[in-house]
């Protein structure tokens, strides 16, 4: 009877332990963090079964000793890797994450080579004003690939003996938004140059240095890159093919040692993205270069509530970039670096609803979460009877749910 009372006990302590720590990942509502979760509620319901079983005192002891070691090595948060004798490079520093990421690397005492477009942009002021003598300041297109290589000699050159330690992929680019059919086949091709081969010629011009020194890559992607948004499928696309790269190369470079991490950010005001000049800009060169076929058949008005849905979306994005920032230095110190972070509010509840839910739900809560388009192309109008201005009323109406479905998910 003393024996069956013991193992009652440590079955509770046991149960306990395993319970919380499943509870513990659930609460954190991050969704890498789901299969952890499944899985070590997995574990819990064998201890629970054998544990039902009365199993004898020593054997509880023992799985209780294992479940403590288990918990405690998992839970406890690993101390970060020093800083000290590390350097970073990292592309598209003009304004943005890779602005804030640079300051914050160099504040933390890391020697930082920042690559900008305009060594005398606004953006490579502030750097050269508010950052230490450590930052060395690169002029870079990564669409240029002669640029690319003379930033790896720059960077040989100042480190020397040293090794280079960290690439952050930052740099990207997204013009206009349009349906797939709209948007200009040289959006398209812009979005890949900059983001699928700029910043593979980048990671393969500084693989070697990576290699040597057991480094770190960090990729900035985007949620555009795994899920269909409506109306960005040049930037999806071009973001898609990236991941499938870094993905890729994750595999490649476990064996030497190289770690490779991508985040994807929430929706943070960066670069142009809350400038309604350059949208508008952007608007005006659409539809001076769209075939006149199109433009008849989809109507201006059509455009132009996807531009002002798209920019009344980027004015409620969070302006706050240190998310993103503190998720970059865990990727590049952390001792065993996650290979997805998710950064910003609202990923974890349309990652879940992407990936578990039905399409035909996911489907709509994007539609809902980026652009809410209520104004029919001009043509189907026509075909069901209407006259254009059915629509003039429904544009205003559409930006204040899109307003107001923002800050729910905010």
């Amino acid at each position: 009877m003393e024996e069956f009372a013991v193992s009652f006990w440590i079955y509770i302590v046991v149960m306990s332990m395993f319970v919380g720590g499943a509870m513990k990942k659930f609460l954190a509502l991050h969704i890498g963090a789901l299969p952890s979760v499944v899985a070590w509620l997995g574990v819990t319901l064998l201890v629970e079964r054998l544990c039902a079983l009365c199993m004898p005192a020593v054997l509880a002891r023992l799985v209780l000793c294992v479940s403590c070691w288990l918990y405690f090595s998992w839970a406890s948060p690993k101390p970060f890797l020093p800083v000290e004798g590390k350097a970073v490079f990292i592309t598209g520093c003009d304004s943005g994450f890779g602005n804030a990421t640079a300051k914050q690397l160099d504040a933390m005492g890391f020697e930082v080579f920042a690559t900008v477009l305009n060594l005398e942009g606004e953006g490579a002021k502030h750097l050269r004003r508010v950052c230490s003598s450590r930052l060395t300041l690169l002029q870079v297109d990564i669409t240029q690939p002669q640029q690319i290589q003379q930033a790896l000699l720059e960077t040989k050159a100042k480190l020397g003996m040293r090794d280079l330690w960290g690439l952050v992929n930052n740099a990207g680019w997204c013009v206009n938004i349009a349906d797939a059919e709209l948007a200009l086949m040289s959006n398209y091709r812009g979005c890949m140059e900059v983001n699928f081969f700029g910043t593979i010629t980048v990671t393969r011009t500084f693989l070697p240095l990576l290699r040597q020194s057991k480094g770190r890559i960090v990729t900035i992607s985007s949620p555009s890159g795994e899920f269909p948004f409506p109306c960005l499928a040049s930037y999806g696309a071009s973001k898609a093919a990236l991941n499938l790269f870094i993905n890729t190369l994750r595999h490649e470079l476990e064996p030497w040692g190289v770690k490779v991490s991508t985040i994807l950010p929430a929706s943070f005001k960066t670069g142009q993205s809350s400038n309604p000049e350059y949208w508008e800009k952007q608007y005006k060169n659409l539809i001076q270069n769209m075939p006149m076929s199109l433009l008849e058949e989809f109507g201006e008005d059509y455009l132009t509530e996807t531009k002002e849905l798209f920019q009344n979306y980027a004015k409620t994005a969070n302006e706050d970039l240190s998310p993103v920032v503190n998720t970059i230095v865990e990727a590049l110190l952390s001792p065993q670096p996650k290979l997805r972070y998710f950064a910003g509010s609202g990923l974890t509840l349309m990652y879940f609803i992407c990936s578990y839910l039905p399409l035909s739900i996911s489907d709509r809560f994007l539609q809902k979460l980026f652009v809410q388009k209520k104004v029919l192309p001009l043509a189907l109008r026509k075909q069901q009877g209407l006259s254009p201005s059915d629509n003039n009323n429904s544009i205003k109406e559409n930006l204040n749910n899109c307003n107001s479905f923002t800050k729910i998910i905010d």
